[in-house]
C-alpha cells in the first residue's frame, strides 16, 4: 500500500531547520527550509513552497516526486478565505508517472468558490473485486492512463451558502492486466471508458481555514448525471453527501467529525464505483479496497494544535467506520469496518496555522503512513 512512508524524513528535516544550526550559509537547501517555516513576511502575503517526495511500494519500486504547495487569500485581504492550489507529480523505476492538483480558491469577498481536482496517471490499481464481501488479496493488477477531473462552480447566493453546477470527467484507456486469477472475468468497463458527469451542488461553508479547520460547519449536497448524450459510455446518477463538523475544545483543541455518502444508481463502470480507502476518509484501507454502488463512512478525530507545552508540535487520535453495500447487500451495522490511528502535526506556517501532518492508521487487514499538508478533513 503505496503511503507516503518516507515523509518522515522531511519532518526530521523540519525539526533540523527549526534550530540554529540551518543559519549557516554553507547549506542552501537547509535555509530554503528554514525561510519557509520561520518565514516573517506579512501575514497577508501568499505562502509557496516546494519539497521532494520518496516512497516504495511493491507495485511501482521506487518512486520519486515533487510536491508544491500555494496558498493566499484574494486580494492580500484577511477577511477572504484562504484559498489553496496542491501539485503533485511523481515518477517510478517502472516507468510509471502522473500529475495530480486540487484546488479550493474563494474570489474577493467570498462571493465564488471553485473547489475541484485534476488527475492524469500511468499507474496500477489493484483490484479487489466488487462488495463487502471481497477477497483479503488483490485478483488482478490493472495497468493503464486514468484521466480524472471534477470541477465546482460554486456561487454565494446567502451568507456562507453556495450553489453552482459540478462537473466530472473520468476516461481509463490503454488498459492491461497483470497478475490475475484464472477466473477472472473482467468487470464492467474493465476495457477502458470515458464517463462525462454533469449536475448540480449546493455547498455551506463557514469555515476559514481550509487547511485547518478549528470551528463551523462544511456541508455538501449534489448530484451528477452521466449520459450518452453528453459524451458518457455509461448511464448512471450519483448522488453525494459529506458533511464535516468542527467543535473548539479548550484553546487549541478541536474535535472533528465527518459522515459521508455517496448513492449511485444505474449501470457505473467499476472505476466509478464507490471506493472505500485513502489518505482523508477511512485512513488504513488502500483507495479501493472495498468498492460498491453504495458508501457511507464516518469518522472523528481529536486535534490538539499545538501541545499545551509546545508552540509547533501537536498530534491527533481518529477513528473511522464505513461500508460498501448495494441494493441486493443493504447496509447492516454489523458489516461496518473500523479503522483508528494517531498522528504528529507540525506548525509549518504559523502566521497562517498550518500544519504538516504524519498519520498512523491501523486497520483488520493492515495499516499505513500518511504525510500530507493540511488536516485530512
Amino acid at each position: 500500500m503505496k503511503k507516503f512512508i518516507l515523509y518522515i524524513l522531511l519532518s526530521i528535516i523540519h525539526l533540523g531547520a527549526y534550530s540554529q544550526v540551518i543559519k549557516s550559509n554553507s547549506n542552501i537547501f537547509l535555509k530554503y527550509i528554514n525561510n519557509i517555516i520561520n518565514d516573517t513576511n506579512d501575514l497577508s502575503a501568499p505562502k509557496f513552497m516546494n519539497y521532494p517526495t520518496l516512497a516504495f511500494s511493491p507495485e511501482t519500486n521506487w518512486e520519486i516526486g515533487l510536491s508544491s504547495l500555494y496558498i493566499y487569500s484574494a486580494n492580500r485581504d484577511l477577511k477572504n478565505r484562504l484559498s489553496e492550489i496542491k501539485a503533485f507529480t511523481f515518477y517510478t523505476l517502472e516507468n510509471q508517472y502522473g500529475i495530480w492538483l486540487d484546488h479550493a480558491l474563494y474570489s474577493d469577498g467570498n462571493k465564488w468558490f471553485f473547489f475541484g481536482r485534476t488527475r492524469y496517471q500511468s499507474f496500477p490499481l489493484l483490484y479487489y473485486g466488487i462488495g463487502a464481501e471481497s477477497p483479503p488479496e488483490h485478483i488482478a493488477r490493472i495497468d493503464g492512463n486514468f484521466t480524472y477531473f471534477k470541477e465546482r462552480f460554486l456561487r454565494e447566493v446567502f451568507p456562507n451558502f453556495y450553489t453552482g453546477i459540478e462537473f466530472d470527467v473520468q476516461v481509463m484507456n490503454k488498459v492491461s492486466y497483470k497478475n490475475s486469477l484464472n477466473n477472472f472475468s473482467k468487470p464492467i468497463g474493465g476495457n477502458g471508458s470515458t464517463n462525462i458527469g454533469l449536475g448540480w451542488g449546493f455547498v455551506y461553508n463557514n469555515i476559514h481555514n481550509v487547511l485547518n479547520p478549528r470551528k463551523g460547519i462544511f456541508s455538501e449536497w449534489a448530484f451528477l448525471n452521466y449520459n450518452s448524450e453528453i459524451g458518457s459510455d455509461y448511464n448512471l446518477t450519483t448522488f453525494i453527501s459529506d458533511n464535516r463538523f468542527y467543535i473548539p475544545i479548550k484553546n487549541n483543541n478541536v474535535l472533528a467529525f465527518q459522515l459521508q455518502g455517496q448513492f449511485t444508481n444505474g449501470n457505473p463502470p467499476f472505476n466509478l464505483l464507490s471506493l472505500m480507502g485513502g489518505e482523508s476518509l477511512m485512513r488504513g484501507y488502500y483507495l479501493g479496497r472495498y468498492r460498491d454502488k453504495h458508501l457511507l463512512a464516518g469518522q472523528v478525530e481529536y486535534r490538539m494544535l499545538p501541545f499545551s507545552f509546545s508552540k509547533r508540535w501537536g498530534a491527533s487520535l481518529f477513528f473511522a467506520a464505513g461500508e460498501v453495500f448495494n441494493s441486493e447487500n443493504n447496509f447492516q451495522f454489523k458489516n461496518l469496518l473500523p479503522t483508528g490511528g494517531a498522528g504528529l502535526r507540525f506548525l509549518l506556517f504559523p502566521e497562517k496555522d498550518i500544519y504538516t501532518r504524519i498519520d498512523y492508521a491501523l486497520t483488520r487487514e493492515g495499516s499505513g503512513f500518511y504525510f500530507f499538508i493540511g488536516e485530512a478533513f
